[in-house]
Protein backbone atom coordinates (compact mmCIF):
# COMPACT_ATOMS: atom_id res chain seq x y z
CA UNK A 1 0.00 0.00 0.00
CA UNK A 2 1.00 3.85 -1.13
CA UNK A 3 2.24 5.51 1.71
CA UNK A 4 0.03 8.08 2.54
CA UNK A 5 -0.29 11.59 4.47
CA UNK A 6 -3.51 10.54 6.60
CA UNK A 7 -3.71 9.04 9.93
CA UNK A 8 -3.05 5.68 10.08
CA UNK A 9 -6.15 5.26 12.29
CA UNK A 10 -8.26 3.18 9.10
CA UNK A 11 -7.54 0.00 7.15
CA UNK A 12 -9.95 1.13 4.62
CA UNK A 13 -11.21 -1.18 2.01
CA UNK A 14 -9.01 -0.76 -1.51
CA UNK A 15 -12.34 0.71 -3.04
CA UNK A 16 -12.72 4.65 -4.55
CA UNK A 17 -16.02 5.57 -5.47
CA UNK A 18 -16.51 7.60 -7.48
CA UNK A 19 -20.73 8.36 -7.43
CA UNK A 20 -23.84 7.26 -6.08
CA UNK A 21 -27.61 6.41 -6.64
CA UNK A 22 -30.32 5.37 -4.29
CA UNK A 23 -28.72 1.93 -2.86
CA UNK A 24 -25.83 1.21 -5.28
CA UNK A 25 -22.15 2.61 -5.49
CA UNK A 26 -20.09 3.23 -8.31
CA UNK A 27 -16.34 2.77 -8.61
CA UNK A 28 -13.97 4.88 -10.51
CA UNK A 29 -13.77 1.50 -12.75
CA UNK A 30 -17.42 1.02 -13.41
CA UNK A 31 -18.44 -1.30 -10.64
CA UNK A 32 -21.69 -1.31 -9.38
CA UNK A 33 -21.73 -1.97 -6.07
CA UNK A 34 -25.05 -3.04 -3.74
CA UNK A 35 -24.44 -0.38 -0.50
CA UNK A 36 -26.33 -2.11 2.10
CA UNK A 37 -23.76 -0.21 5.07
CA UNK A 38 -25.30 3.12 3.70
CA UNK A 39 -22.02 4.55 5.07
CA UNK A 40 -22.79 3.28 8.48
CA UNK A 41 -26.46 3.65 9.11
CA UNK A 42 -25.85 7.46 7.57
CA UNK A 43 -27.06 7.68 3.90
CA UNK A 44 -31.08 6.91 5.04
CA UNK A 45 -32.43 8.28 2.19
CA UNK A 46 -29.94 6.90 -0.43
CA UNK A 47 -27.10 8.51 -2.37
CA UNK A 48 -27.69 11.56 -4.86
CA UNK A 49 -31.38 11.59 -3.52
CA UNK A 50 -32.97 14.20 -5.37
CA UNK A 51 -34.81 16.20 -2.80
CA UNK A 52 -31.92 16.15 -0.83
CA UNK A 53 -29.21 17.88 -3.84
CA UNK A 54 -32.25 20.05 -4.28
CA UNK A 55 -31.60 21.30 -1.01
CA UNK A 56 -28.21 21.55 -0.39
CA UNK A 57 -27.96 23.25 -3.52
CA UNK A 58 -30.49 25.82 -3.15
CA UNK A 59 -28.63 26.47 0.83
CA UNK A 60 -25.07 26.70 -1.03
CA UNK A 61 -26.16 29.66 -3.06
CA UNK A 62 -27.46 31.58 -0.03
CA UNK A 63 -25.69 31.17 2.53
CA UNK A 64 -23.66 28.44 4.07
CA UNK A 65 -22.40 29.37 7.72
CA UNK A 66 -23.67 32.23 10.19
CA UNK A 67 -22.90 30.79 13.09
CA UNK A 68 -25.32 31.10 16.41
CA UNK A 69 -24.97 34.62 17.39
CA UNK A 70 -27.78 34.82 14.93
CA UNK A 71 -31.18 33.48 14.04
CA UNK A 72 -31.57 30.73 11.64
CA UNK A 73 -34.75 30.35 10.43
CA UNK A 74 -34.05 26.77 9.20
CA UNK A 75 -32.94 25.61 12.93
CA UNK A 76 -35.70 27.12 14.35
CA UNK A 77 -38.12 25.14 11.64
CA UNK A 78 -35.85 21.40 11.91
CA UNK A 79 -36.09 21.81 16.29
CA UNK A 80 -40.30 22.33 15.82
CA UNK A 81 -40.48 19.44 13.23
CA UNK A 82 -38.47 17.55 15.75
CA UNK A 83 -40.34 18.19 18.64
CA UNK A 84 -43.52 17.90 16.94
CA UNK A 85 -42.99 14.39 16.14
CA UNK A 86 -41.00 13.35 19.09
CA UNK A 87 -41.15 13.52 22.93
CA UNK A 88 -38.50 16.59 22.87
CA UNK A 89 -39.45 20.20 23.54
CA UNK A 90 -36.08 21.33 22.80
CA UNK A 91 -33.17 20.58 20.76
CA UNK A 92 -29.33 21.46 20.66
CA UNK A 93 -27.99 21.30 17.14
CA UNK A 94 -24.19 19.76 16.77
CA UNK A 95 -21.80 18.54 14.24
CA UNK A 96 -21.84 14.88 14.88
CA UNK A 97 -23.16 12.03 17.24
CA UNK A 98 -20.34 12.21 19.90
CA UNK A 99 -21.03 15.87 20.33
CA UNK A 100 -24.86 15.20 20.84
CA UNK A 101 -24.02 12.41 23.24
CA UNK A 102 -21.57 15.50 24.89
CA UNK A 103 -24.30 17.67 24.54
CA UNK A 104 -26.62 14.94 26.31
CA UNK A 105 -24.12 14.17 29.49
CA UNK A 106 -23.76 17.85 29.95
CA UNK A 107 -27.53 18.13 29.90
CA UNK A 108 -28.11 15.52 32.28
CA UNK A 109 -25.61 16.82 35.14
CA UNK A 110 -26.37 20.54 34.45
CA UNK A 111 -30.05 19.18 35.23
CA UNK A 112 -28.90 17.75 38.60
CA UNK A 113 -26.39 20.66 39.24
CA UNK A 114 -29.19 23.33 38.72
CA UNK A 115 -31.56 21.91 41.18
CA UNK A 116 -28.85 21.71 44.04
CA UNK A 117 -27.32 18.26 43.19
CA UNK A 118 -23.48 18.78 42.00
CA UNK A 119 -22.59 15.29 43.33
CA UNK A 120 -25.53 13.46 41.03
CA UNK A 121 -23.26 13.66 38.12
CA UNK A 122 -22.45 9.79 37.87
CA UNK A 123 -24.26 8.48 35.08
CA UNK A 124 -24.88 4.45 34.55
CA UNK A 125 -24.68 2.91 31.34
CA UNK A 126 -24.06 -0.85 29.83
CA UNK A 127 -21.14 -2.82 28.90
CA UNK A 128 -20.82 -3.39 24.97
CA UNK A 129 -22.43 0.12 24.57
CA UNK A 130 -20.41 2.22 22.40
CA UNK A 131 -21.65 6.17 22.13
CA UNK A 132 -18.56 7.48 20.38
CA UNK A 133 -14.59 8.29 20.28
CA UNK A 134 -14.56 11.34 22.88
CA UNK A 135 -12.64 11.42 25.79
CA UNK A 136 -15.97 11.38 27.68
CA UNK A 137 -18.17 9.30 25.11
CA UNK A 138 -15.27 5.96 24.85
CA UNK A 139 -15.38 6.54 28.59
CA UNK A 140 -19.31 6.26 28.46
CA UNK A 141 -19.39 3.17 26.59
CA UNK A 142 -16.40 1.53 28.68
CA UNK A 143 -14.75 -0.60 25.87
CA UNK A 144 -10.83 -0.61 26.83
CA UNK A 145 -9.79 -1.26 23.31
CA UNK A 146 -11.25 2.32 22.54
CA UNK A 147 -9.60 3.69 25.62
CA UNK A 148 -6.38 2.25 25.61
CA UNK A 149 -3.49 4.65 25.62
CA UNK A 150 -5.96 7.75 26.23
CA UNK A 151 -4.96 8.40 29.85
CA UNK A 152 -7.22 7.84 32.50
CA UNK A 153 -10.83 6.85 31.92
CA UNK A 154 -13.14 10.41 32.70
CA UNK A 155 -15.06 10.13 35.82
CA UNK A 156 -18.74 9.82 36.27
CA UNK A 157 -19.44 6.53 34.02
CA UNK A 158 -20.50 3.26 35.64
CA UNK A 159 -20.98 0.17 33.73
CA UNK A 160 -23.17 -2.49 34.55
CA UNK A 161 -23.37 -6.08 32.62
CA UNK A 162 -26.39 -5.68 29.39
CA UNK A 163 -29.44 -6.44 30.54
CA UNK A 164 -28.84 -7.56 33.83
CA UNK A 165 -31.35 -5.37 36.24
CA UNK A 166 -30.15 -6.40 39.75
CA UNK A 167 -26.73 -5.12 38.82
CA UNK A 168 -28.25 -1.69 37.58
CA UNK A 169 -30.36 -1.46 41.21
CA UNK A 170 -26.98 -2.37 43.30
CA UNK A 171 -25.43 0.10 41.23
CA UNK A 172 -27.62 3.11 41.92
CA UNK A 173 -26.76 5.63 44.65
CA UNK A 174 -26.58 9.29 45.83
CA UNK A 175 -24.55 10.03 43.74
CA UNK A 176 -26.54 8.82 40.22
CA UNK A 177 -27.97 11.15 38.07
CA UNK A 178 -29.07 9.45 34.87
CA UNK A 179 -28.81 5.69 32.82
CA UNK A 180 -27.54 5.99 29.25
CA UNK A 181 -28.57 3.39 26.91
CA UNK A 182 -28.72 2.60 22.90
CA UNK A 183 -31.65 1.23 22.36
CA UNK A 184 -30.20 -1.51 19.85
CA UNK A 185 -26.31 -1.69 20.48
CA UNK A 186 -25.16 -1.38 17.12
CA UNK A 187 -20.70 -1.32 17.45
CA UNK A 188 -21.70 -4.22 20.14
CA UNK A 189 -23.09 -6.49 18.18
CA UNK A 190 -26.83 -5.70 17.11
CA UNK A 191 -28.11 -6.48 20.55
CA UNK A 192 -31.94 -5.18 20.92
CA UNK A 193 -32.57 -4.31 24.42
CA UNK A 194 -35.58 -5.99 25.47
CA UNK A 195 -39.22 -3.93 25.23
CA UNK A 196 -39.91 -4.81 29.00
CA UNK A 197 -36.16 -4.02 30.38
CA UNK A 198 -36.64 -0.57 27.75
CA UNK A 199 -39.71 -0.11 30.28
CA UNK A 200 -38.71 -0.76 33.39
CA UNK A 201 -35.19 1.41 33.00
CA UNK A 202 -38.40 3.94 32.52
CA UNK A 203 -39.99 3.08 35.48
CA UNK A 204 -36.47 3.18 37.52
CA UNK A 205 -35.64 6.60 36.32
CA UNK A 206 -39.52 7.73 37.33
CA UNK A 207 -39.08 6.14 41.07
CA UNK A 208 -35.64 7.20 41.77
CA UNK A 209 -35.24 10.78 40.10
CA UNK A 210 -33.17 9.91 37.12
CA UNK A 211 -32.65 11.11 33.85
CA UNK A 212 -33.08 8.46 30.30
CA UNK A 213 -30.76 9.32 28.56
CA UNK A 214 -30.84 7.41 25.20
CA UNK A 215 -28.42 7.18 22.32
CA UNK A 216 -30.38 6.97 19.04
CA UNK A 217 -27.14 7.77 16.93
CA UNK A 218 -27.76 4.19 15.02
CA UNK A 219 -31.16 3.29 15.61
CA UNK A 220 -33.31 6.87 15.07
CA UNK A 221 -34.50 8.47 11.92
CA UNK A 222 -36.71 5.51 10.81
CA UNK A 223 -33.63 2.59 10.65
CA UNK A 224 -36.08 0.29 12.28
CA UNK A 225 -39.58 1.11 11.14
CA UNK A 226 -40.51 3.45 13.66
CA UNK A 227 -38.94 7.21 13.68
CA UNK A 228 -36.98 6.24 16.98
CA UNK A 229 -36.37 2.98 17.80
CA UNK A 230 -37.88 3.35 21.77
CA UNK A 231 -41.07 3.88 19.91
CA UNK A 232 -41.24 -0.36 20.08
CA UNK A 233 -41.62 -0.33 23.74
CA UNK A 234 -44.19 2.52 24.22
CA UNK A 235 -41.93 4.51 26.25
CA UNK A 236 -39.77 7.94 26.22
CA UNK A 237 -36.79 8.89 27.23
CA UNK A 238 -35.83 12.88 28.57
CA UNK A 239 -32.77 13.11 27.29
CA UNK A 240 -32.02 11.67 23.50
CA UNK A 241 -28.78 11.79 21.12
CA UNK A 242 -29.59 11.69 17.02
CA UNK A 243 -27.47 11.43 13.96
CA UNK A 244 -26.22 9.85 11.13
CA UNK A 245 -29.46 9.09 9.45
CA UNK A 246 -31.22 12.71 10.26
CA UNK A 247 -28.42 14.77 7.85
CA UNK A 248 -28.53 11.84 4.73
CA UNK A 249 -24.55 12.27 4.55
CA UNK A 250 -24.35 15.41 5.62
CA UNK A 251 -22.35 15.40 8.72
CA UNK A 252 -24.98 16.79 11.58
CA UNK A 253 -26.59 15.57 14.71
CA UNK A 254 -29.01 17.07 17.47
CA UNK A 255 -29.26 16.32 21.43
CA UNK A 256 -33.18 16.79 21.86
CA UNK A 257 -34.54 17.25 25.68
CA UNK A 258 -37.91 17.82 27.61
CA UNK A 259 -37.97 21.59 28.78
CA UNK A 260 -37.80 20.16 32.21
CA UNK A 261 -34.36 17.82 31.23
CA UNK A 262 -32.95 21.08 28.95
CA UNK A 263 -33.78 23.35 32.03
CA UNK A 264 -30.33 23.71 33.53
CA UNK A 265 -28.82 24.84 29.52
CA UNK A 266 -28.49 28.26 29.95
CA UNK A 267 -27.05 31.37 27.68
CA UNK A 268 -23.17 30.61 27.48
CA UNK A 269 -23.28 27.14 29.74
CA UNK A 270 -22.82 25.03 26.17
CA UNK A 271 -22.41 26.31 22.79
CA UNK A 272 -21.10 25.29 18.91
CA UNK A 273 -19.32 27.26 15.95
CA UNK A 274 -20.85 25.04 13.15
CA UNK A 275 -23.53 22.98 14.92
CA UNK A 276 -26.99 24.12 13.29
CA UNK A 277 -25.79 25.79 10.38
CA UNK A 278 -27.88 26.90 7.22
CA UNK A 279 -26.56 23.70 5.03
CA UNK A 280 -27.22 21.03 7.55
CA UNK A 281 -30.34 22.75 8.13
CA UNK A 282 -31.62 22.42 4.60
CA UNK A 283 -30.44 18.23 4.33
CA UNK A 284 -32.01 17.89 8.09
CA UNK A 285 -35.44 19.16 6.91
CA UNK A 286 -35.14 17.35 3.71
CA UNK A 287 -34.63 14.32 5.42
CA UNK A 288 -37.58 15.02 7.45
CA UNK A 289 -39.72 15.52 4.73
CA UNK A 290 -38.90 12.24 3.54
CA UNK A 291 -39.28 10.07 6.62
CA UNK A 292 -42.47 11.42 7.55
CA UNK A 293 -44.03 11.63 4.77
CA UNK A 294 -47.14 8.71 4.72
CA UNK A 295 -46.54 5.35 4.19
CA UNK A 296 -42.38 6.03 4.50
CA UNK A 297 -41.95 4.12 7.52
CA UNK A 298 -44.29 1.28 6.73
CA UNK A 299 -42.76 0.74 3.66
CA UNK A 300 -39.37 0.35 5.41
CA UNK A 301 -40.85 -1.92 8.00
CA UNK A 302 -42.47 -4.18 4.90
CA UNK A 303 -39.23 -4.32 3.27
CA UNK A 304 -37.55 -4.97 6.28
CA UNK A 305 -39.70 -8.12 6.91
CA UNK A 306 -38.71 -9.32 3.17
CA UNK A 307 -35.24 -9.12 4.44
CA UNK A 308 -35.79 -10.28 7.73
CA UNK A 309 -37.58 -13.66 6.49
CA UNK A 310 -34.78 -14.28 3.50
CA UNK A 311 -31.73 -14.30 6.38
CA UNK A 312 -33.37 -16.56 8.25
CA UNK A 313 -33.67 -18.80 5.41
CA UNK A 314 -29.76 -18.10 4.86
CA UNK A 315 -29.54 -19.56 8.40
CA UNK A 316 -31.15 -22.55 7.90
CA UNK A 317 -29.40 -23.16 4.41
CA UNK A 318 -25.83 -22.21 5.50
CA UNK A 319 -25.49 -23.09 9.45
CA UNK A 320 -21.74 -23.23 8.55
CA UNK A 321 -21.47 -19.66 8.15
CA UNK A 322 -24.29 -17.87 10.23
CA UNK A 323 -25.19 -18.69 13.77
CA UNK A 324 -27.85 -15.97 14.44
CA UNK A 325 -29.77 -13.26 12.87
CA UNK A 326 -30.31 -9.91 14.87
CA UNK A 327 -32.19 -6.17 14.73
CA UNK A 328 -34.70 -4.27 14.15
CA UNK A 329 -35.75 -3.19 11.25
CA UNK A 330 -33.30 -2.09 8.62
CA UNK A 331 -30.77 -2.61 11.06
CA UNK A 332 -29.52 -5.92 10.94
CA UNK A 333 -27.40 -8.43 12.15
CA UNK A 334 -25.61 -11.66 10.97
CA UNK A 335 -24.12 -13.41 13.59
CA UNK A 336 -20.78 -15.54 11.66
CA UNK A 337 -19.52 -18.58 12.27
CA UNK A 338 -16.44 -17.58 10.04
CA UNK A 339 -14.78 -14.69 10.89
CA UNK A 340 -17.45 -11.96 10.27
CA UNK A 341 -14.35 -10.04 8.20
CA UNK A 342 -14.31 -12.99 5.97
CA UNK A 343 -18.37 -12.78 5.20
CA UNK A 344 -18.06 -8.81 4.50
CA UNK A 345 -15.03 -9.86 2.14
CA UNK A 346 -16.94 -13.06 0.79
CA UNK A 347 -20.07 -10.11 0.45
CA UNK A 348 -17.64 -7.70 -1.06
CA UNK A 349 -16.45 -9.98 -3.88
CA UNK A 350 -20.44 -10.13 -4.96
CA UNK A 351 -20.05 -6.30 -5.10
CA UNK A 352 -22.35 -5.81 -1.79
CA UNK A 353 -21.06 -3.62 1.06
CA UNK A 354 -21.96 -3.94 4.83
CA UNK A 355 -20.42 -3.19 7.82
CA UNK A 356 -18.61 -4.95 10.90
CA UNK A 357 -19.68 -4.89 14.29
CA UNK A 358 -19.09 -6.28 17.31
CA UNK A 359 -19.36 -10.07 18.82
CA UNK A 360 -18.41 -11.67 15.20
CA UNK A 361 -21.59 -9.76 13.82
CA UNK A 362 -22.14 -8.37 10.07
CA UNK A 363 -24.49 -5.42 10.10
CA UNK A 364 -26.82 -4.85 7.40
CA UNK A 365 -27.52 -1.39 7.23
CA UNK A 366 -29.27 -0.35 3.74
CA UNK A 367 -30.49 3.25 2.57
CA UNK A 368 -33.95 3.59 3.86
CA UNK A 369 -35.57 4.19 0.46
CA UNK A 370 -34.23 0.31 -0.79
CA UNK A 371 -36.74 -1.52 -2.89
CA UNK A 372 -38.18 -5.26 -1.06
CA UNK A 373 -36.56 -6.02 -4.70
CA UNK A 374 -33.19 -4.21 -3.96
CA UNK A 375 -33.16 -6.43 -0.52
CA UNK A 376 -33.99 -9.58 -2.60
CA UNK A 377 -31.05 -8.78 -4.68
CA UNK A 378 -28.92 -8.03 -1.57
CA UNK A 379 -30.09 -11.40 -0.07
CA UNK A 380 -29.02 -13.53 -3.55
CA UNK A 381 -25.55 -11.57 -3.02
CA UNK A 382 -25.25 -12.79 0.71
CA UNK A 383 -26.41 -16.47 -0.26
CA UNK A 384 -23.34 -16.63 -3.08
CA UNK A 385 -20.84 -15.29 -0.32
CA UNK A 386 -22.44 -17.86 1.64
CA UNK A 387 -21.90 -20.92 -1.05
CA UNK A 388 -18.23 -19.63 -1.38
CA UNK A 389 -17.36 -19.87 2.29
CA UNK A 390 -19.21 -23.49 2.84
CA UNK A 391 -17.63 -24.87 -0.21
CA UNK A 392 -13.88 -23.07 0.98
CA UNK A 393 -14.90 -25.19 4.64
CA UNK A 394 -15.50 -28.14 3.27
CA UNK A 395 -12.34 -28.11 1.14
CA UNK A 396 -10.28 -27.37 4.19
CA UNK A 397 -12.04 -30.18 6.33
CA UNK A 398 -11.37 -32.85 3.61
Amino acid sequence: MAETALFDTFARAPLRFERGEGVWLVTESGERYLDFGAGVAVTSCGHANPHLVEALKSQAEKVWHLSNLYEIPEQERLARRLAEATFADKAFFTNSGAEALECAIKTARRYHYSKGHPEKFHIITFEGAFHGRTIATIAAGGQEKYMEGFGPKAQGFDQVPFGDLDALNAAINENTGALLIEPIQGEGGVRPVPKEFMRELRRICDEKGLLLILDEVQTGVGRTGKLFAHEWAGITPDIMAIAKGIGGGFPFGACLATAEAASGMKPGIHGTTYGGNPLAMACGNAVLDIVLADGFLENVRDVALVFRQGLAALKDRFPAVIEEIRGEGLLLGIKAKVPAGDLISGMRDEKMLAVMAGDNVVRILPPLVVTAEEAREGLRRIERAAETLTAEQLKKSA
